[in-house]
């Protein structure tokens, strides 16, 4: 092989190589296709969202079945309010719960709805009432650290 030839292939690998990254960034910011098909806008309000972008996927029961398409603050009650596309083939009660989890190894957050028992269905730019906040580590580690710091004290305390 001449090195023209040579070039040429290590040319083609890089390039390969350079589609993969992008595809596999693309996969993991869950940005590769929206919700298809006809869909409705429901709200939900939270206090905490943690992580939770827009684009993220909204999910039931492991199956994604819509997509996160605004986070804004509300002034007044200072919320999380989140808005969401859901495909219309998918139906949930009036009580259903919405909660942001976690998934994968990055951490990456979606919405789980978790359908309630109602026989009314959420309407298109109806509002999901019963929420749940994100899980943040941040909090779980400061709780930990300030009731040890605490505990710390009282122990030495009864010395």
């Amino acid at each position: 092989m001449n090195r023209t030839t040579i070039d040429l292939w290590v040319g083609i690998f890089v390039a390969l190589g350079a589609v993969a990254l992008v595809f596999l960034s693309l996969q993991v910011a869950s940005m590769t296709s929206g919700t298809r098909g006809a869909t409705y806008e429901l709200e939900a309000s939270f206090l905490d969202i943690g992580g939770l972008k827009v684009k993220a996927p909204v999910k039931s029961a492991g199956v994604v079945v819509g997509r996160v398409t605004d986070v804004r603050l509300d002034k007044d009650t200072f919320e999380a309010v989140v808005k969401v596309r859901i495909e219309e083939r998918y139906q949930f009660p009036t009580d259903s719960i919405a909660r942001i989890l976690t998934s994968g190894v990055l951490g990456d957050q979606y919405i789980g709805i978790e359908p309630g028992n109602e026989m009314d269905n959420l309407q298109d730019g109806g509002t999901i009432e019963e929420t749940k906040e994100a899980f943040v580590l941040e909090k779980l580690i400061s709780r930990f650290v300030v009731s040890a710091t605490s505990g710390g004290d009282k122990k030495d305390d009864e010395e």
